[in-house]
Protein backbone atom coordinates (compact mmCIF):
# COMPACT_ATOMS: atom_id res chain seq x y z
CA UNK A 1 0.00 0.00 0.00
CA UNK A 2 1.36 3.14 -0.61
CA UNK A 3 2.40 5.43 2.59
CA UNK A 4 -0.24 8.08 2.32
CA UNK A 5 0.61 9.30 5.97
CA UNK A 6 -2.32 8.11 7.48
CA UNK A 7 -2.55 4.66 8.84
CA UNK A 8 -4.05 2.25 11.89
CA UNK A 9 -3.04 2.76 15.10
CA UNK A 10 -2.98 0.26 18.35
CA UNK A 11 -5.94 2.08 20.02
CA UNK A 12 -6.67 2.48 23.69
CA UNK A 13 -10.39 2.46 24.78
CA UNK A 14 -11.24 2.17 28.74
CA UNK A 15 -12.59 -1.13 29.16
CA UNK A 16 -16.42 -2.05 29.03
CA UNK A 17 -18.14 -0.77 32.26
CA UNK A 18 -16.86 2.58 32.56
CA UNK A 19 -19.00 5.56 32.36
CA UNK A 20 -18.03 6.96 29.06
CA UNK A 21 -19.47 10.05 29.70
CA UNK A 22 -17.33 10.65 32.80
CA UNK A 23 -14.64 9.82 30.87
CA UNK A 24 -15.03 11.86 27.83
CA UNK A 25 -13.93 15.34 28.29
CA UNK A 26 -13.53 18.23 25.57
CA UNK A 27 -10.35 19.73 23.98
CA UNK A 28 -8.23 20.77 26.75
CA UNK A 29 -7.87 24.22 24.61
CA UNK A 30 -11.63 25.75 24.95
CA UNK A 31 -13.10 27.63 27.65
CA UNK A 32 -9.68 28.76 28.45
CA UNK A 33 -11.45 32.05 30.30
CA UNK A 34 -14.66 30.77 31.87
CA UNK A 35 -12.75 28.15 34.43
CA UNK A 36 -16.28 27.24 35.31
CA UNK A 37 -17.00 25.17 32.93
CA UNK A 38 -13.91 22.74 34.22
CA UNK A 39 -14.84 23.11 37.39
CA UNK A 40 -18.18 21.88 36.38
CA UNK A 41 -16.43 18.80 34.45
CA UNK A 42 -14.23 17.92 37.36
CA UNK A 43 -17.48 17.20 39.47
CA UNK A 44 -19.29 15.44 36.50
CA UNK A 45 -15.94 13.22 36.26
CA UNK A 46 -16.23 12.61 40.31
CA UNK A 47 -13.98 9.55 41.27
CA UNK A 48 -14.87 7.86 37.53
CA UNK A 49 -12.04 7.00 35.33
CA UNK A 50 -12.04 10.47 33.03
CA UNK A 51 -9.71 11.27 30.44
CA UNK A 52 -9.89 15.07 32.46
CA UNK A 53 -7.51 13.34 34.97
CA UNK A 54 -4.90 13.12 31.74
CA UNK A 55 -5.42 16.18 30.03
CA UNK A 56 -4.06 20.00 31.42
CA UNK A 57 -7.23 22.29 30.63
CA UNK A 58 -5.79 25.55 29.10
CA UNK A 59 -6.96 27.75 31.51
CA UNK A 60 -4.34 26.96 34.14
CA UNK A 61 -1.37 27.11 32.13
CA UNK A 62 -0.54 30.68 33.50
CA UNK A 63 -1.22 29.65 37.09
CA UNK A 64 1.21 28.30 39.79
CA UNK A 65 1.62 24.84 40.29
CA UNK A 66 1.26 23.85 37.02
CA UNK A 67 4.12 21.10 37.13
CA UNK A 68 2.61 19.63 39.43
CA UNK A 69 -1.18 19.24 37.33
CA UNK A 70 1.74 17.70 35.03
CA UNK A 71 3.24 15.33 36.91
CA UNK A 72 -0.27 14.46 38.27
CA UNK A 73 -1.48 13.55 34.86
CA UNK A 74 1.71 11.58 33.97
CA UNK A 75 1.54 9.35 37.70
CA UNK A 76 -2.37 8.89 36.37
CA UNK A 77 -1.97 7.77 32.62
CA UNK A 78 0.61 5.02 34.51
CA UNK A 79 -2.01 4.17 36.92
CA UNK A 80 -4.77 3.66 34.54
CA UNK A 81 -2.06 1.21 32.47
CA UNK A 82 -1.02 -0.47 35.41
CA UNK A 83 -4.74 -1.05 36.73
CA UNK A 84 -6.22 -2.69 33.10
CA UNK A 85 -8.57 1.12 32.45
CA UNK A 86 -7.93 0.24 29.33
CA UNK A 87 -8.52 -2.40 26.24
CA UNK A 88 -6.40 -2.16 23.55
CA UNK A 89 -7.51 -2.25 19.74
CA UNK A 90 -4.47 -3.74 17.58
CA UNK A 91 -3.87 -2.40 14.20
CA UNK A 92 -7.38 -0.40 13.60
CA UNK A 93 -9.31 2.91 12.99
CA UNK A 94 -12.26 4.18 15.09
CA UNK A 95 -14.83 5.97 12.93
CA UNK A 96 -16.18 8.56 14.99
CA UNK A 97 -19.88 9.30 14.25
CA UNK A 98 -20.67 12.21 16.43
CA UNK A 99 -24.15 14.39 16.65
CA UNK A 100 -23.87 18.28 17.83
CA UNK A 101 -26.06 20.82 17.10
CA UNK A 102 -24.11 21.42 14.60
CA UNK A 103 -25.69 18.09 12.68
CA UNK A 104 -24.09 14.82 12.45
CA UNK A 105 -20.15 14.67 11.07
CA UNK A 106 -18.33 12.07 10.94
CA UNK A 107 -14.20 11.06 10.99
CA UNK A 108 -11.55 8.56 11.38
CA UNK A 109 -8.95 8.00 14.30
CA UNK A 110 -5.81 6.79 13.36
CA UNK A 111 -2.25 7.85 13.57
CA UNK A 112 -0.29 10.26 11.45
CA UNK A 113 3.19 10.19 10.10
CA UNK A 114 5.13 13.49 11.73
CA UNK A 115 7.94 13.09 9.13
CA UNK A 116 5.04 14.43 6.58
CA UNK A 117 4.35 17.23 8.41
CA UNK A 118 5.79 20.62 8.79
CA UNK A 119 3.88 23.42 10.01
CA UNK A 120 7.05 26.36 9.32
CA UNK A 121 5.27 29.42 6.38
CA UNK A 122 6.66 28.19 3.28
CA UNK A 123 5.49 24.39 3.93
CA UNK A 124 4.83 22.23 1.15
CA UNK A 125 4.46 18.74 3.00
CA UNK A 126 1.62 16.59 2.54
CA UNK A 127 0.55 17.26 6.00
CA UNK A 128 0.23 21.18 6.73
CA UNK A 129 -0.89 23.86 8.80
CA UNK A 130 -3.95 25.92 8.05
CA UNK A 131 -2.86 29.15 10.27
CA UNK A 132 0.42 30.44 11.80
CA UNK A 133 1.82 28.67 14.11
CA UNK A 134 2.90 30.80 17.09
CA UNK A 135 5.90 29.08 18.36
CA UNK A 136 5.77 30.44 21.63
CA UNK A 137 2.64 27.77 22.14
CA UNK A 138 4.85 24.99 22.01
CA UNK A 139 6.97 24.53 24.59
CA UNK A 140 3.98 24.01 27.40
CA UNK A 141 2.60 21.83 25.23
CA UNK A 142 5.78 19.79 24.57
CA UNK A 143 6.36 19.91 28.67
CA UNK A 144 2.98 18.03 29.14
CA UNK A 145 4.28 15.15 26.56
CA UNK A 146 7.83 14.79 27.34
CA UNK A 147 7.19 12.27 30.10
CA UNK A 148 3.76 11.38 29.17
CA UNK A 149 3.27 7.76 28.60
CA UNK A 150 -0.03 8.23 26.30
CA UNK A 151 -1.19 10.87 24.05
CA UNK A 152 -5.30 11.61 24.26
CA UNK A 153 -6.00 13.79 20.62
CA UNK A 154 -8.08 16.49 20.13
CA UNK A 155 -6.50 17.11 16.63
CA UNK A 156 -8.96 17.53 13.89
CA UNK A 157 -7.79 17.37 10.46
CA UNK A 158 -8.84 18.18 7.15
CA UNK A 159 -8.96 16.24 3.81
CA UNK A 160 -10.89 17.54 0.99
CA UNK A 161 -12.56 14.82 -0.21
CA UNK A 162 -15.29 16.15 -2.78
CA UNK A 163 -16.07 12.14 -4.33
CA UNK A 164 -16.21 11.16 -0.36
CA UNK A 165 -14.49 7.94 -1.10
CA UNK A 166 -12.38 7.70 2.25
CA UNK A 167 -14.76 8.32 5.21
CA UNK A 168 -18.56 7.99 3.78
CA UNK A 169 -17.94 4.55 2.29
CA UNK A 170 -16.68 2.85 5.81
CA UNK A 171 -19.32 4.89 7.61
CA UNK A 172 -22.52 3.48 5.15
CA UNK A 173 -21.53 0.22 6.41
CA UNK A 174 -21.34 1.20 9.96
CA UNK A 175 -23.66 -1.00 11.31
CA UNK A 176 -21.79 -4.03 10.21
CA UNK A 177 -18.38 -2.91 12.69
CA UNK A 178 -18.44 -3.37 16.23
CA UNK A 179 -19.49 -0.72 17.98
CA UNK A 180 -16.87 0.19 21.01
CA UNK A 181 -18.44 2.71 22.29
CA UNK A 182 -22.30 4.88 22.77
CA UNK A 183 -22.46 7.34 24.69
CA UNK A 184 -23.85 11.24 25.42
CA UNK A 185 -21.16 13.82 25.77
CA UNK A 186 -21.05 16.00 29.10
CA UNK A 187 -22.18 19.35 28.56
CA UNK A 188 -23.42 20.05 25.92
CA UNK A 189 -21.19 17.80 23.20
CA UNK A 190 -24.08 15.64 22.23
CA UNK A 191 -23.61 12.38 21.62
CA UNK A 192 -20.79 10.16 19.86
CA UNK A 193 -20.37 6.80 18.93
CA UNK A 194 -17.43 4.84 17.92
CA UNK A 195 -16.95 1.43 15.39
CA UNK A 196 -14.01 -0.55 14.98
CA UNK A 197 -11.99 -0.68 11.44
CA UNK A 198 -10.05 -3.63 11.72
CA UNK A 199 -10.68 -5.82 8.58
CA UNK A 200 -7.68 -5.34 5.96
CA UNK A 201 -10.42 -5.20 2.83
CA UNK A 202 -11.21 -1.97 4.77
CA UNK A 203 -7.95 -0.68 5.60
CA UNK A 204 -7.18 -1.08 2.05
CA UNK A 205 -10.08 0.75 1.13
CA UNK A 206 -9.22 3.70 3.14
CA UNK A 207 -5.60 3.90 1.76
CA UNK A 208 -6.90 3.20 -1.80
CA UNK A 209 -8.93 6.33 -1.43
CA UNK A 210 -6.23 8.43 0.28
CA UNK A 211 -3.79 7.53 -2.53
CA UNK A 212 -5.84 8.46 -5.55
CA UNK A 213 -6.65 12.24 -3.82
CA UNK A 214 -2.60 12.19 -3.44
CA UNK A 215 -1.79 11.04 -6.81
CA UNK A 216 -4.18 14.00 -8.27
CA UNK A 217 -2.29 16.50 -6.04
CA UNK A 218 0.98 18.63 -7.34
CA UNK A 219 3.80 16.53 -6.50
CA UNK A 220 5.92 20.14 -5.45
CA UNK A 221 3.07 20.84 -3.42
CA UNK A 222 0.87 18.19 -2.08
CA UNK A 223 -1.51 19.56 0.28
CA UNK A 224 -3.25 16.12 1.36
CA UNK A 225 -3.79 16.90 5.47
CA UNK A 226 -4.95 20.61 6.83
CA UNK A 227 -4.98 21.10 10.46
CA UNK A 228 -8.74 21.61 11.63
CA UNK A 229 -8.01 22.00 15.59
CA UNK A 230 -5.41 21.22 17.10
CA UNK A 231 -2.13 22.45 15.28
CA UNK A 232 -0.11 23.86 18.34
CA UNK A 233 -0.34 20.08 20.31
CA UNK A 234 0.90 18.18 16.58
CA UNK A 235 3.29 20.87 16.71
CA UNK A 236 4.21 19.57 19.87
CA UNK A 237 4.61 16.27 19.36
CA UNK A 238 6.57 17.07 15.92
CA UNK A 239 8.85 19.28 18.09
CA UNK A 240 9.23 16.57 20.70
CA UNK A 241 9.94 13.36 18.08
CA UNK A 242 12.44 15.60 16.24
CA UNK A 243 14.24 16.00 20.08
CA UNK A 244 13.61 11.84 20.04
CA UNK A 245 15.34 11.11 16.46
CA UNK A 246 18.54 13.24 17.52
CA UNK A 247 19.38 11.01 19.98
CA UNK A 248 18.06 7.42 18.98
CA UNK A 249 18.57 7.97 15.10
CA UNK A 250 16.06 9.15 12.30
CA UNK A 251 15.79 5.35 10.78
CA UNK A 252 15.10 3.75 14.31
CA UNK A 253 11.07 3.29 14.68
CA UNK A 254 9.42 4.91 17.70
CA UNK A 255 6.09 5.56 18.68
CA UNK A 256 6.35 9.10 19.38
CA UNK A 257 7.03 9.08 15.52
CA UNK A 258 3.42 9.31 14.93
CA UNK A 259 0.46 10.96 16.44
CA UNK A 260 -3.30 9.68 16.69
CA UNK A 261 -5.86 12.38 15.36
CA UNK A 262 -9.11 12.00 13.68
CA UNK A 263 -9.26 12.87 9.72
CA UNK A 264 -12.78 14.50 8.87
CA UNK A 265 -14.08 15.30 5.04
CA UNK A 266 -14.33 19.01 4.79
CA UNK A 267 -17.42 18.83 3.03
CA UNK A 268 -19.12 16.24 5.17
CA UNK A 269 -22.21 18.72 5.66
CA UNK A 270 -22.03 18.40 10.05
CA UNK A 271 -18.67 20.18 9.39
CA UNK A 272 -19.24 24.06 10.54
CA UNK A 273 -16.99 26.75 9.86
CA UNK A 274 -17.19 30.03 11.20
CA UNK A 275 -15.23 32.93 10.77
CA UNK A 276 -13.74 34.39 13.70
CA UNK A 277 -14.23 38.22 13.22
CA UNK A 278 -12.07 41.07 15.00
CA UNK A 279 -12.45 44.21 16.92
CA UNK A 280 -10.41 47.38 17.33
CA UNK A 281 -10.39 49.21 20.11
CA UNK A 282 -9.11 53.03 21.11
CA UNK A 283 -8.25 53.70 17.47
CA UNK A 284 -11.27 55.65 14.76
CA UNK A 285 -12.28 54.84 11.51
CA UNK A 286 -9.91 57.43 9.88
CA UNK A 287 -6.91 55.67 11.50
CA UNK A 288 -7.94 52.46 10.72
CA UNK A 289 -8.64 53.76 6.71
CA UNK A 290 -4.86 55.47 7.12
CA UNK A 291 -3.23 51.92 7.97
CA UNK A 292 -5.43 49.96 5.68
CA UNK A 293 -4.08 52.10 2.77
CA UNK A 294 -0.55 51.19 3.28
CA UNK A 295 -1.79 47.15 2.57
CA UNK A 296 -4.42 47.88 -0.02
CA UNK A 297 -3.68 50.02 -3.60
CA UNK A 298 -7.23 50.91 -4.19
CA UNK A 299 -9.83 50.86 -1.41
CA UNK A 300 -13.58 51.09 -2.35
CA UNK A 301 -16.37 51.87 0.61
CA UNK A 302 -20.06 52.08 0.36
CA UNK A 303 -22.46 52.49 3.27
CA UNK A 304 -25.03 49.56 3.73
CA UNK A 305 -28.91 49.22 4.77
CA UNK A 306 -28.54 46.20 7.10
CA UNK A 307 -25.70 44.35 8.42
CA UNK A 308 -27.50 41.11 6.62
CA UNK A 309 -27.10 42.78 3.36
CA UNK A 310 -23.65 43.99 4.07
CA UNK A 311 -23.09 40.43 4.78
CA UNK A 312 -24.50 38.79 1.82
CA UNK A 313 -22.37 41.21 0.03
CA UNK A 314 -19.24 40.27 1.85
CA UNK A 315 -19.81 37.11 0.28
CA UNK A 316 -20.16 37.66 -3.15
CA UNK A 317 -16.69 39.08 -3.30
CA UNK A 318 -13.43 38.51 -3.21
CA UNK A 319 -11.48 40.85 -0.77
CA UNK A 320 -14.38 42.53 1.08
CA UNK A 321 -15.15 43.05 5.08
CA UNK A 322 -17.90 45.00 6.77
CA UNK A 323 -16.95 47.75 9.31
CA UNK A 324 -19.12 48.49 11.74
CA UNK A 325 -18.70 52.39 13.19
CA UNK A 326 -20.59 55.13 15.15
CA UNK A 327 -23.54 52.98 14.37
CA UNK A 328 -22.95 52.98 10.23
CA UNK A 329 -22.55 49.99 8.09
CA UNK A 330 -19.48 49.72 5.98
CA UNK A 331 -18.57 47.66 3.14
CA UNK A 332 -15.01 47.64 1.89
CA UNK A 333 -13.50 46.27 -1.32
CA UNK A 334 -10.37 46.07 -1.92
CA UNK A 335 -7.64 45.56 -4.76
CA UNK A 336 -4.05 45.81 -4.82
CA UNK A 337 -3.46 43.17 -1.98
CA UNK A 338 -0.29 41.33 -1.58
CA UNK A 339 -2.52 37.85 -0.39
CA UNK A 340 -5.99 37.03 -1.79
CA UNK A 341 -7.91 36.51 2.05
CA UNK A 342 -9.25 39.85 3.34
CA UNK A 343 -8.40 38.20 7.01
CA UNK A 344 -4.48 38.19 5.75
CA UNK A 345 -5.09 42.41 5.21
CA UNK A 346 -6.70 42.55 8.16
CA UNK A 347 -3.70 40.82 10.06
CA UNK A 348 -1.68 43.48 7.91
CA UNK A 349 -3.50 46.12 9.65
CA UNK A 350 -3.47 44.22 13.29
CA UNK A 351 0.47 44.44 12.91
CA UNK A 352 1.30 47.69 11.50
CA UNK A 353 -1.50 49.30 14.68
CA UNK A 354 0.13 46.98 17.41
CA UNK A 355 3.75 47.64 16.03
CA UNK A 356 3.00 51.51 16.70
CA UNK A 357 0.98 51.99 19.89
CA UNK A 358 -2.35 52.86 17.58
CA UNK A 359 -5.19 50.80 19.51
CA UNK A 360 -5.66 46.90 20.05
CA UNK A 361 -7.68 43.94 18.98
CA UNK A 362 -9.45 41.35 20.15
CA UNK A 363 -10.91 37.85 17.97
CA UNK A 364 -14.45 37.47 18.17
CA UNK A 365 -16.98 34.46 17.65
CA UNK A 366 -20.41 35.45 15.94
CA UNK A 367 -21.86 38.52 14.20
CA UNK A 368 -23.70 39.53 17.09
CA UNK A 369 -20.68 39.93 19.21
CA UNK A 370 -18.89 42.27 17.12
CA UNK A 371 -21.99 44.53 16.99
CA UNK A 372 -22.66 44.99 20.31
CA UNK A 373 -19.13 45.45 20.94
CA UNK A 374 -19.57 48.23 18.06
CA UNK A 375 -22.58 50.00 20.17
CA UNK A 376 -19.80 50.26 22.91
CA UNK A 377 -17.20 52.00 20.51
CA UNK A 378 -15.38 49.24 19.18
CA UNK A 379 -14.97 48.79 15.07
CA UNK A 380 -16.09 45.68 14.53
CA UNK A 381 -14.43 43.93 11.86
CA UNK A 382 -17.00 41.18 10.18
CA UNK A 383 -14.56 38.96 7.76
CA UNK A 384 -17.06 36.41 4.63
CA UNK A 385 -17.69 33.19 5.42
CA UNK A 386 -15.00 30.49 4.86
CA UNK A 387 -15.74 28.61 1.77
CA UNK A 388 -14.87 25.08 1.81
CA UNK A 389 -14.50 24.73 -1.72
CA UNK A 390 -11.91 26.83 -1.68
CA UNK A 391 -10.36 26.37 1.67
CA UNK A 392 -7.13 24.05 0.20
CA UNK A 393 -6.62 26.64 -1.96
CA UNK A 394 -6.48 29.29 -0.41
CA UNK A 395 -3.86 27.66 1.61
CA UNK A 396 -2.06 26.58 -1.53
CA UNK A 397 -1.79 30.27 -2.79
CA UNK A 398 -1.78 32.16 0.55
CA UNK A 399 0.28 29.57 2.72
CA UNK A 400 -1.04 29.35 6.35
CA UNK A 401 -3.99 31.50 7.40
CA UNK A 402 -3.63 34.10 10.11
CA UNK A 403 -4.41 33.12 13.29
CA UNK A 404 -8.08 33.02 14.28
CA UNK A 405 -9.53 32.98 11.16
CA UNK A 406 -12.00 30.64 11.47
CA UNK A 407 -13.28 28.05 13.77
CA UNK A 408 -14.79 24.68 13.03
CA UNK A 409 -18.18 24.44 14.96
CA UNK A 410 -18.76 26.02 18.82
CA UNK A 411 -16.70 25.45 21.71
CA UNK A 412 -19.01 22.40 22.54
CA UNK A 413 -18.68 20.96 19.66
CA UNK A 414 -15.01 20.25 19.25
CA UNK A 415 -13.54 16.63 19.70
CA UNK A 416 -13.53 14.93 23.30
CA UNK A 417 -11.33 12.72 24.39
CA UNK A 418 -11.67 9.31 24.07
CA UNK A 419 -8.94 7.33 22.64
CA UNK A 420 -5.24 7.11 23.44
CA UNK A 421 -2.24 5.32 22.24
CA UNK A 422 1.10 4.71 23.74
CA UNK A 423 3.93 7.24 22.73
CA UNK A 424 6.85 5.69 24.94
Amino acid sequence: MKDVGFSPADILLPKEGIDMERWAVVACDQFTSQKEYWEEADRIAGDSPSTLRMILPECYLEESGKEERIQAVDRTMEEYLRNGIFREMKDCFILVKRDTGSGTRYGLVGKLDLEKYDYSPSSVSPIRATEGTILSRIPPRKEIRKNAMLELPHIMVLISDSRRSVIEPIAAKREALEKVYDSPLMLGGGHVEGYLVSSEEDKAAINSALAAISDSLDPLNPLLFAMGDGNHSLAAAKSAWEDIKRKIGKDREHPARYALVEIENIFDPGLLFEPIHRAFFSIDQGSFDDILSHHAMHIEKEKAASLENAIKDINRKKQSFVLLSAGDIWTYTLDGTKREMPAWTIQSVIDEMLSTDRGSVDYIHGVDAVASLAVKGALGIILPDISKETFFRSILSDKAFPRKTFSIGHAEEKRYYIEARRIR
